[in-house]
């Protein structure tokens, strides 16, 4: 074997989290897997992952040998590409992890119109709630909301105006009016979100300096955004989301925006503003085809924004 095949064989092992799981992947036995993987470390004298009966977990030195072999496993398929379709393109693994309702409504039909213009690449989206930690899991790129403390991964920003915002269906204000004040939320029917276990039923607002926290009585409670945002449209009761991603419901009037005057928040660090921002392991190493989409999703962002002619 060359380096280069052991080389996309720990990128492998990485992105599918195990050596057994990689090993299906490339038709080896476990015992080749360890074999190659023993190897590979013996080579460069050089422990590249830390093994339990249960997971892995990369080495400092693993980190920076996973980042640079997916640099040349992507230079590989790229010059591959090039032979197969006659003309540079983009080729090779595509692996995202995006929240539940933005992912679904935003990111999926973006890597849909990517391959239709890169066929050659071969996406994998995952959709969770949850703060996914992208090198250890294989991820090469994170959609993620929130004002992120600092980190050793790559950010690109997508939108400097995204916010949370109260919301309810019409239909639901029609039959149970709507609140005026954050008090009178203890008198509505409220959708909850559950994350790590741990009810997001504490709202804050602020208007000015005034501050207050409201502890919501949940009528719904579910731990996917999306979820969340279906009740709300089906007149279930009033949802704390972020603003992108009830945008195309606010369009279409199927959602109303309330206690507007007020900044809303469930999560510790919540600004009048929340990031929405684009995370990958490394700029140096960044595989062409992880690059073409981070524009590429850029634009399509952009585009969808300047078409939504609704105030929000």
């Amino acid at each position: 074997m060359t380096k280069i095949d052991d080389m996309a064989l720990f990128v492998q092992v990485i992105k599918s989290g195990g050596l057994a799981a990689a090993g299906r992947q490339l038709g080896l036995a476990p015992a080749s897997m360890t074999a190659r993987l023993q190897k590979l470390e013996a080579r460069y004298d050089t422990r590249l992952i830390n093994r339990s009966t249960r997971s892995i977990s990369l080495t400092d030195a693993g980190h920076r040998f996973y980042e640079a072999c997916l640099q040349v496993v992507a230079d590989v398929e790229a010059a591959e590409a090039v032979l197969r379709l006659g003309k540079p393109g983009y080729a090779g693994p595509l692996k995202v992890t995006a929240p539940s309702d933005f992912g679904r409504q935003f990111v999926a039909p973006a890597i849909a119109e990517f391959i239709d213009q890169y066929p050659q690449v071969q996406p994998y989206l995952h959709l969770s709630d949850r703060m996914v930690n992208l090198i250890e899991e294989g991820f090469d790129l994170g959609i993620r909301y929130g004002n992120l403390p600092d980190s050793s991964l790559m950010m690109r920003s997508l939108d400097t105006h995204n916010r949370r915002v109260l919301c309810a269906s019409p239909s639901y204000l029609d039959k149970y009016g709507t609140p005026k004040q954050p008090e009178e939320l203890g008198h509505h029917q409220c959708l909850v979100m559950e994350r790590f276990g741990e009810k997001l039923d504490q709202w804050k607002f602020q208007s000015g300096s005034q501050k207050i926290t409201v502890r919501i009585k949940a009528a719904l409670m579910g731990n996917d955004g999306a979820l969340i945002r279906q009740w709300a449209v089906l007149g279930k009761g009033i949802a704390l989301k972020s603003i992108w991603d009830i945008k195309q419901d606010v369009t279409a009037g199927r959602l109303v925006k309330i206690l507007k005057p007020y900044v809303v928040g469930a999560y510790a660090g919540d600004e009048e503003k929340v990031g929405l921002q684009m995370l990958y392991p490394s700029r140096q190493y960044l595989p062409r085809q992880v690059a073409g989409f981070i524009d590429f999703f850029t634009g399509y962002l952009s585009t969808i924004n300047g078409e939504n002619e609704a105030p929000i």
